[in-house]
Formats: structure tokens, C-alpha cells, sequence
């Protein structure tokens, strides 16, 4: 009977004593650690846009020339006697200088022949005025109310002495001249530029001896594209009118000198008469006065054929749109942010783009929230939280009572890559080429297959810098991960 009830009471007393242990191991157990939930919304930053003018600025470059250039020759012959201390390379004169003296002793020579000649031109003239004078009188006593014969009167005689007169008289201002002309002065203020003669060698007419240079003005051809001219405002000048234009746009000219770059400020005065046929271009060209003065300290001249970097004022464009150029995506459309704070495209039409802006003419509206942030693709519709460029939060807009509720986009589907993140990658192996690592590759299937949007930034980084470092143009849409420009801090997902 005992051996009976042991074998029942045993078995429940091990069944007792395993449920007190299974209850105080459940009722004493820590707590499991929770894992941390995120928010895989995005974060993004944006700007509301307000239109604003815009003064184009064209660029180009060119080479600096003076405005008058000449050949410095004689108009007499002779022995170089003496020479201007000026009259070195690269040394300046004013006007009226004299550069170089010849020899004038024969010139002298000349003069006083001449002179001579012209006393005696017009004792010949005194002699037959008066010869016609008494020749007139004599007549008019002797044959009283008739007409007399020119010879009778010698007034032939009085013509030749007094052409015989006026004869010397020229060759004594032709011999003046040509002793003036034995000093060669300067034409103009400038500089000379080269020099082909020195004191002691004998020069003739049509010899050159230096070239020369007006420091008055200098002078750049700037090349421009016809897009380019349309934004400059210059009239359209037309047979019979003056080409130089007074008040021309404003040009700055930049050089580069001993490491420092220095400006200069000047006009464009006129325009080529025609169009460069093998270039397709228009060219213009800006004047800077004085270009060898010392208007501002630490500058130094602008030098005959140095080159310069040129930014001329074009038109003013109103009511437009200044955005960062890294923000345009396929040359086509930016990323804007909604009022339920909701990714969207938008088709833009630009007036002008340089290399760190575009501006847009049409195609968004005042209040329009840009997206500064470059993110690896755009996603149409997909939610985002938005900071404004001070790290303020933008709060989304209430739905209207009427309105249903935007949902989240849902993931791309694993497997297969059918979604855009499957597409994206497909194409940008396709740009990569055969050159692609292949665990490069590996890594952007592997995003594919999962459809993972966190693990889609850091393998587009990297196939982004081994795309930089091998010269491999990626599609657009390819891009991604840092702030664009005037993003103040902008954060890619």
C-alpha cells in the first residue's frame, strides 16, 4: 500500500516542485532589451523661393592690345646726330617729344638758298610793278580813252615775277620743313616698343626706325557666342551711323600677376563687322583708359599682350529663380517639396546657367519649397522631414477634412530587382561598363536583391568614387549623398 501511494506522490511532487521553478524563473526573469526603433524618413533641407533680378554675367578672355599702334619713319634723310634718352624699349614720351635728331647742316644750307632766291624773286616783282605802272600811265597820256594791249602794259612780265615770287617763297617753307623735320618727334603719349636704329647710322625716307605704342587707351577682343550676345545690351548699329557706342556695358579685366590677381574696369566701345566664320563667334571690344597709370596703389599696369579673364555686365532678368546648378537633375526638372512635405518633380525652362547656378524662368512659383539636399534618386511622392537652411523644422500642412490621408510609399520589393532601386542599379552597372570591381558589383546586386533604401547610399558613394577616380561618366541619377551648393548644411539619405 506505501509502495502504491509513493508512486503516485512522487511523480507529483517532481511535477510541484518543476512548476514553482518554471513560475519563479518567469516572474524573475529581466526584462528583454528593447530594440530601438528609427524613423527612416529622410531628412532634408529646403528653401522657399521668392523671385528676384538677375544681372547676367558673360564671360570670356582675350589678349590686350594698345588702341593705336604705329611705325615711327623719317621724311628726310641724314646722319642720326642724337637720341632721346626716351628712345629705349619699353620707355614712355609724351606728345611732341623729340625721339631722334639728324644731322640738319645741308638743311640749313637749303634754307638760306632758298631765302636767297626769294629776295631776288621779289626785287624782280618790285621792278615790274613798276615798270607797269609807268607803262599804264605813259598810255593813258598818249593815247587818252583807248584800250591798251596786256604786253604794251607788261603785265605778263608782272604775272611771271610775281609766280617767280610765290615760287621762292614755297621753297623756303619747304626748306623750314625739312630742317623741323631733322628732329623726329613723337605723334602721341605712348611707349616704344621696339627700336631698329641708334645714333650714327644714316636713315632715308620710308626707313623704319621704332614702333610705337598709345598708352591712352588699351584694347581686348573678347570673343562671345551669339547666345551670349543676346544678353548684351548693345544697339544695333546701321549704315550711316556712328559704331562706337559712349556708354557701353561694363567690363572687368582680371590678370594674374606674381600670384595675385589684380582687376581692371573698363567698356565695350564697339563690335567686329562681322561674324568669325570659322568660330561662329562675335567679336567685342572693351577699352580700359589709362591702362599704365598709377590710379590704384599695389597695381601693377596692364601690359600690351597680356592675357585677361573678362566678366561683362549683360541684361538685367526679372522676376526669376536663382538656383544652385547641382540641384538640376537631367537638365530637366528639380526636386520640390509639397505641402504635405512630399518629394515631387518640376519641369523647369532656364534663361541662363553658368557653372554654379541656373536661372529658371518658368516652371515654378513663388512659395515653392526647394530641396537643397542631393539625394541617390528621386522617388516621386515620397516622404520626407524637412528643415528650413537655419535647422528649423517645416511642419506639413493639415489635410483638409475631405482630403484622404497620403500614405507611404511602400519598400521596393526584394528579389529580383523589379522596383526603381533595381532599375537604378541595372542602369548605372550598364554605365559602369566591364571595368566595374566585381565586389563593387556584388555589393550594388546585393542593394537589388534586398530593395533596401539604407543600404542604397553608402554602394552608391563608393561606386561613385571609383566612377571619379576612373573617368566613368554616371547617369544623373547616379548622384547623390552630399549638401549642394547653398544648402547650409544639407544632409543626403
Amino acid at each position: 500500500m506505501i509502495k502504491r501511494l509513493l508512486q503516485i506522490i512522487v511523480p507529483v511532487a517532481f511535477l510541484a516542485i518543476g512548476l514553482m521553478v518554471y513560475w519563479y524563473l518567469i516572474h524573475t526573469a529581466p526584462e528583454p532589451r528593447q530594440r530601438p526603433s528609427f524613423d527612416t524618413t529622410p531628412e532634408v533641407v529646403a528653401r522657399k523661393l521668392k523671385p528676384e533680378p538677375y544681372t547676367v554675367t558673360l564671360e570670356s578672355q582675350g589678349t590686350v592690345r594698345a588702341r593705336t599702334t604705329s611705325n615711327l619713319i623719317p621724311e628726310v634723310r641724314g646722319r642720326i646726330t642724337n637720341i632721346s634718352p626716351n628712345f629705349r624699349e619699353g620707355a614712355f614720351f609724351e606728345e611732341g617729344d623729340v625721339l631722334l635728331e639728324i644731322d640738319d647742316s645741308d638743311y640749313q644750307t637749303e634754307l638760306i638758298v632758298a631765302e636767297a632766291n626769294q629776295a631776288q624773286a621779289e626785287l624782280r616783282e618790285y621792278e615790274e610793278l613798276a615798270r607797269y605802272e609807268q607803262a599804264k600811265l605813259d598810255w593813258e597820256r598818249l593815247n587818252p580813252g583807248q584800250e591798251a594791249n596786256p604786253l604794251t602794259l607788261r603785265e605778263p612780265q608782272l604775272k611771271q615775277a610775281r609766280a617767280s615770287t610765290a615760287s621762292a617763297k614755297a621753297r623756303v617753307t619747304t626748306a623750314k620743313r625739312n630742317l623741323e623735320r631733322t628732329k623726329i618727334k613723337a605723334p602721341f603719349a605712348g611707349r616704344i616698343l621696339s627700336k631698329n636704329v641708334d645714333i650714327g647710322q644714316y636713315i632715308s625716307p620710308g626707313n623704319q626706325l621704332a614702333r610705337l605704342y598709345a598708352v591712352d587707351f588699351a584694347e581686348v577682343r573678347l570673343p562671345l557666342t551669339a547666345t551670349q550676345y543676346s544678353f548684351l545690351n548693345l544697339p544695333s548699329v546701321y549704315r550711316g551711323e556712328n559704331p562706337t557706342f559712349r556708354e557701353g556695358p561694363i567690363v572687368t579685366l582680371k590678370s594674374s600677376v606674381g600670384g595675385d590677381t589684380h582687376e581692371w574696369i573698363g567698356r565695350i566701345v564697339r563690335t567686329d563687322g562681322s561674324v568669325d566664320v570659322s568660330s561662329r563667334q562675335i567679336y567685342v571690344v572693351a577699352q580700359v583708359r589709362d591702362p599704365y597709370g598709377g590710379s590704384v596703389e599695389g597695381r601693377p599696369p596692364l601690359k600690351v599682350g597680356s592675357f585677361v579673364q573678362a566678366e561683362i555686365a549683360g541684361k538685367t532678368l526679372q522676376d526669376v529663380y536663382v538656383i544652385p546648378r547641382v540641384l538640376l537633375r537631367e537638365n530637366e526638372y528639380v526636386l520640390l517639396v509639397d505641402s504635405d512635405n512630399y518629394l515631387t518633380r518640376k519641369s523647369v525652362q532656364l534663361a541662363w546657367e553658368t557653372d554654379e547656378v541656373i536661372i529658371v524662368e518658368s516652371g515654378l512659383a513663388p512659395g515653392d519649397k526647394l530641396c537643397l539636399t542631393e539625394v541617390p534618386y528621386a522617388l516621386e511622392g515620397w516622404p520626407v522631414n524637412v528643415i528650413d537652411e537655419e535647422g528649423v523644422t517645416i511642419v506639413a500642412e493639415a489635410p483638409k477634412e475631405d482630403e484622404p490621408t497620403r500614405a507611404r510609399p511602400p519598400r521596393q520589393p526584394s528579389g529580383g530587382g523589379s522596383g526603381r532601386i533595381g532599375d537604378l542599379i541595372d542602369g548605372l552597372i550598364v554605365a559602369a561598363g566591364d571595368g566595374i570591381p566585381e565586389e563593387l558589383k556584388a555589393k550594388l546586386l546585393a542593394v537589388k536583391e534586398s530593395g533596401d533604401f539604407s543600404k542604397m547610399r553608402p554602394a552608391m558613394s563608393e561606386l561613385r568614387e571609383w566612377a571619379e577616380a576612373n573617368g566613368v561618366e554616371l547617369p544623373t541619377g547616379g548622384r547623390g549623398g552630399r549638401g549642394g551648393g547653398g544648402g547650409g548644411g544639407a544632409r543626403g539619405f
